[in-house]
């Protein structure tokens, strides 16, 4: 559990190091852009690490049981999640003009999803303090871009992209959910 904890603490304080004002001069101290780039790459890949480690290897302590028979909300949820994540990865889209950052959007839609099935703490930890932070960040950002405008027209063919390419990672996902991650899911 501790390395789930000091994965998840390294992953979202690199990752709001711009939020908390530090960025400029951690950039600063590494001496150019490159530099800070790499050292943020390296540092986020292993508090990935470190979370995936410490969720495989995390004790079960269930905190609260979930009801098996609304569990599907679970599964309405990571729709969204899935189209929203793969629109903040294509080039401008309606999604991304209107939602201004759908990945953040999808990872909290994606957290929600997980806590709403996943009642022991290890769950808890991770799906809670993910979606916060990207709840907490996609306000942020917002709040700090509201007022640009985008120099590029969205277009639609983006937005069939990531909702076809969101619906078919979603099915695959919920196929293989028990291969890849090793929780099996039950469609009520």
């Amino acid at each position: 559990m501790v390395s789930l904890i000091l994965g998840l603490i390294l992953f979202i304080s690199l990752h709001l190091t711009r939020e908390l004002g530090l960025r400029s001069g951690l950039v600063d101290r590494c001496g150019s852009e490159n530099t800070y780039k790499s050292a943020y790459s390296i540092l986020a890949l292993l508090g990935l690490s470190l979370i995936i480690w410490g969720m495989a290897s995390a004790p079960f302590i269930l905190l609260w049981q979930t009801k098996f028979e609304l569990r599907y909300i679970s599964h309405i949820l990571m729709i969204p999640a899935f189209i929203l994540i793969i629109a903040g990865n294509t080039p401008m889209s309606h999604l991304r003009t209107h939602v201004r950052n759908p990945m953040l959007a999808g990872v909290t839609f994606w957290g929600i999803a997980h806590l709403w099935s996943n009642g022991d703490l290890a769950s808890v930890l991770l799906f809670g303090a993910m979606a916060a932070w990207a709840g907490f960040k996609f306000v942020s950002l917002g709040l700090k871009h509201s007022a640009q405008e985008n120099q590029h027209s969205p277009q639609l063919f983006w937005d069939i992209i990531a909702v076809a390419a969101g619906l078919i990672a979603y099915t695959l996902t919920s196929q293989y959910h028990g291969q890849l991650f090793g929780v099996g899911l039950e469609y009520v």
